[in-house]
């Protein structure tokens, strides 16, 4: 046999067997945590993301949800990101005033008057800066995802900022926030989103804020007979990826999982709304707790005690931002 004639066989041989190809990637495993049920909007929003992950990169992505804290609280999944222990997590806006305090923006009390508001700022320029705002950090923003606007809720009826004093309020561990309930005379204690219900029942902090979500889910409104419906500020979260990971992934891989992500974003903002109204409906037929409706009037008594808050952080924000942010109140 000719030398060319052996080397053409083998060269055959070698492609039928599948020896000269490229190896195949192994799969890439995502880990998303996040410390809500997965009925929530970040719940329900983790789980679409995998479903789709998994639908158009089959074999090539699997995607690991660990909702209600699993795998990490609230004051230790920025930790996790950071080390490479989880490599999705979705942290309400009030956690990173750490690593930014531009984010304490969203904090500030009666800022917005709407959801679709929040969503004209998250949209602007100056809201999509804020994603890239903690790359140096590790961090890489992906998305914002609407979790909705927040009630307070006592043992007792909240109709005026003074019905608030003296009162033990759990909150997020945002600076902007601590301020806040001090404008009230209350007293706000910093305490991870797992332990709420607990200290509630027994009475460690006698109320709380949040969305009807939440509320809801957690069955806060078993413990808690009052619910004002304030609206006084917004529960969002970040879809941040730790940055060395994201970037890491094969281009084509990562292209169609920011695709999939922006799909998500557009899905849990559209559901968000609606299972609040949803769960603000269940809590009323469960006769369990009483939603307070404040009259114009007393609603503005609230926003007069808050408005000092945005004075105290007005620099640390900036002002530009925060005019940004007014602006977008007005729909263009």
């Amino acid at each position: 046999m000719q030398p060319w004639i052996a080397t053409a066989a083998a060269l055959s041989l070698t492609a039928w067997l599948g020896l000269g190809s490229a190896p195949a990637r192994a799969e890439t495993v995502i880990k998303f945590s996040h410390v809500v049920a997965e009925g929530t909007p970040k719940g329900q929003g983790a789980l679409l993301f995998k479903k789709l992950a998994e639908e158009r990169l089959p074999g090539q992505v699997k995607v690991e949800v660990y909702p209600n804290s699993q795998l990490f609280g609230d004051a230790k999944e920025m930790e996790a990101l950071a080390l490479g222990d989880v490599h999705l997590i979705a942290p309400s806006l009030s956690k990173f005033d750490k690593f930014t305090k531009q984010l304490q923006v969203f904090d500030l009390p009666f800022l917005f008057d709407d959801v679709a508001a929040v969503d004209r700022f998250q949209a602007s320029e100056a809201g999509q800066a804020l994603l890239t705002s903690m790359t140096d950090l590790g961090f890489l923003g992906l998305g914002y995802w609407h979790n909705g606007m927040k009630q307070l809720s006592a043992g007792k009826p909240l109709r005026t900022p003074a019905d608030a004093a003296g009162l033990k309020f759990r909150i997020q561990a945002s600076d902007v926030l601590l301020a806040q309930f001090e404008a009230l005379g209350a007293n706000p204690q910093k305490m991870a989103f797992a332990e709420v219900y607990q200290a509630l029942q027994v009475g460690t902090v006698d109320g709380q804020e949040n969305t009807w979500s939440n509320i809801f889910t957690q069955k806060f409104y078993e413990v808690q007979p009052y619910i004002t419906e304030t609206n006084h500020g917004i529960i969002d979260y970040m879809i941040v990826a730790n940055a060395e990971f994201w970037t890491g992934l094969p281009d084509d891989v990562r292209t169609e999982l920011e695709t999939i992500m922006d799909e998500v974003n557009l899905e849990v903002n559209r559901l968000a709304e609606e299972l609040n109204q949803q769960d603000k409906q269940k809590i009323i037929d469960s006769g369990r707790s009483e939603i307070v409706e404040l009259t114009p009037e007393e609603r503005a008594a609230w926003v007069e005690t808050m408005q000092p808050v945005w004075d105290q952080f007005k620099e640390d924000i900036g002002e530009e931002l925060i005019d940004a942010a007014r602006a977008a109140n007005t729909a263009s």
